[in-house]
């Protein structure tokens, strides 16, 4: 199947998805449980990885740095700067479309093999809304959050490990977060953050709903997802970046 039929039958299946819902209160319910699989159950390996991200950034700028022309606290604001506008809503979500993505993609296509989608269509249930709806939503509430805890744990951490290396001084480190900072570097993360929930979720839905075969095809239906969507994340990324601050 070439790029344009997936384009095509990927927007027919998003419009199927957010048609309006048959039973709100079931919706809710699941939209709940999704919160909790790909927001919560995330939050460890968010928060380790921002951590070290912060960390090594902050040493690696230190080391960088050792011309006496450039002032020390240039390192916290590379660290801000790093963490906001890059580290963050992009590397962040990578991550979750590797962990949450090929588990969306495994779900819903092990639901198509067993023909467990086929009985909720018997029974008039819109599968494609019931399954993706509450996982698209979920997602574009919670991960902006994520990438939020995300920005502070990083500052956090090259703070932190700054001062225990001795590279930098608290005072040079937090004078360097709060000089020239500019709100709208926030804005624009979480305009890719939402862009990038969106399509960590629905790409790997896409292709576990159209998954076709047994246990082998669910696991390749797996590694397309995650392939397709690291791909359109890091596009998208560039585009966002090109219209909001180019």
């Amino acid at each position: 199947m070439g790029i344009l039929s997936h384009v095509g039958r990927f927007v027919l299946l998003m419009s199927r998805v957010f048609r309006r819902p048959e039973k709100f209160k079931v919706y809710a319910q699941q939209f709940w449980k999704e919160v909790d699989a790909i927001g919560l159950n995330s939050l460890g390996i968010v928060a380790i990885v921002s951590i070290f991200m912060g960390a090594v950034t902050t040493i690696q700028t230190a080391y960088n740095m050792e011309s006496p022309w450039i002032p020390l606290y240039a390192v916290g604001l590379a660290v801000r700067d790093s963490m906001i506008l890059e580290f963050s809503p992009t590397i962040i979500c990578i991550i979750l479309a590797g962990k949450v993505g090929s588990n969306i993609a495994s779900e819903i296509g092990t639901m198509r093999v067993y023909e467990q989608i086929d009985a909720l269509e018997i029974m008039g249930v819109n599968s494609s809304a019931f399954l993706i709806l509450p996982k698209i939503l979920a997602a574009v509430l919670i991960i902006p959050f994520l990438v939020i805890i995300s920005m502070f744990l990083g500052i956090g951490g090259g703070w932190i490990f700054g001062v225990m290396s001795g590279v930098v001084t608290t005072y040079k480190f937090v004078y360097g977060i709060t000089y020239w900072f500019i709100p709208f570097y926030v804005t624009y993360a979480l305009i890719k953050t939402v862009v990038f929930a969106f399509l960590l979720t629905s790409i790997p839905a896409y292709f576990g709903y159209y998954t076709q075969g047994g246990a082998v095809e669910v696991g390749a239906s797996g590694t397309k997802a995650v392939v397709y969507s690291t791909i359109l994340i890091l596009l998208c990324n560039l585009i966002i970046t090109q219209m909001l601050l180019a």
